[in-house]
């Protein structure tokens, strides 16, 4: 038999072991944010504006009427949100239309078993206000750099509410080469990292359009695609 102080030390470790098991499944049970990579912020992309805009409550049945594209969107998988950073396939080797077909762009042509497919749903998404001359902002969490970055818009007449994106409704209007982490700038907002501006002139576009960032990282052969909705004023 142990001794009564003995037995009561054996009892506490197991009581807290219980415990810290309780907490780990509580934990693991909630929904799970990138701890990697990145995303556009500004103007954000489609998943990553769904969670600023709503990932706190979720579940708030507001957002059906309010924001109906993140509700199709939450309600397909919650994990586009939630993993808003990762939106990207490997192996591209820079032939990207090749990878992604048309109607597919939003989600990286489907990547990752179609975790992100309900970003390519054709509708009214929730776009930002920006002049003809605007900023793209590029969030990298994980400091990966970029070997090159390269930012499209939709062509006048394409509208993004009532028509799928292709390819051929894209013009390439701004680009930025080799650029490793060490010369982004530091934030802490959404998270610790670097972020990249690059300057974007819309030309004479007006009205709804979608900017269509790819960013290739450096670290691998790792691209990252993001649509962004953007009303031009």
């Amino acid at each position: 038999m142990f001794p009564t102080a003995r037995r009561s030390r054996l009892s506490a470790v197991r009581a807290l072991a219980i415990v810290a098991a309780t907490l780990a499944l509580a934990v693991g049970g909630l929904p799970g944010i990138a701890s990697a990579h990145g995303s556009t912020t500004d103007a954000a992309s489609r998943n990553f504006g769904c969670w600023q805009r709503w990932g706190t409550r979720h579940l708030d049945p507001a957002m059906q009427t309010q924001d109906p594209m993140c509700w199709q969107a939450f309600r397909a998988n919650a994990d586009t949100m939630w993993n808003w950073m990762s939106l990207f396939r490997e192996g591209v080797a820079g032939n990207h239309q090749g990878a992604i077909p048309n109607g597919q762009l939003c989600s990286g042509g489907r990547t990752q078993g179609g975790r992100f497919a309900s970003l390519d749903t054709v509708g009214n998404w929730t776009a930002k206000n920006v002049g003809r001359s605007f900023t793209m902002r590029l969030f990298d969490q994980a400091s990966h750099g970029a070997d090159y970055v390269r930012v499209y818009i939709t062509r006048q007449g394409f509208n993004p509410t009532t028509q799928a994106l292709g390819w051929n409704n894209l013009e390439l209007v701004a680009q930025v080469g080799n650029r490793p982490a060490s010369t982004w700038q530091q934030t802490n907002s959404p998270h610790a990292g670097v972020a990249l501006n690059i300057s974007v002139n819309a030309g004479s576009r007006s009205g709804r359009h979608i900017v269509y960032t790819i960013w290739q990282a450096s670290h691998f052969d790792q691209s990252y695609y993001f649509c962004s909705d953007v009303n031009i004023t």
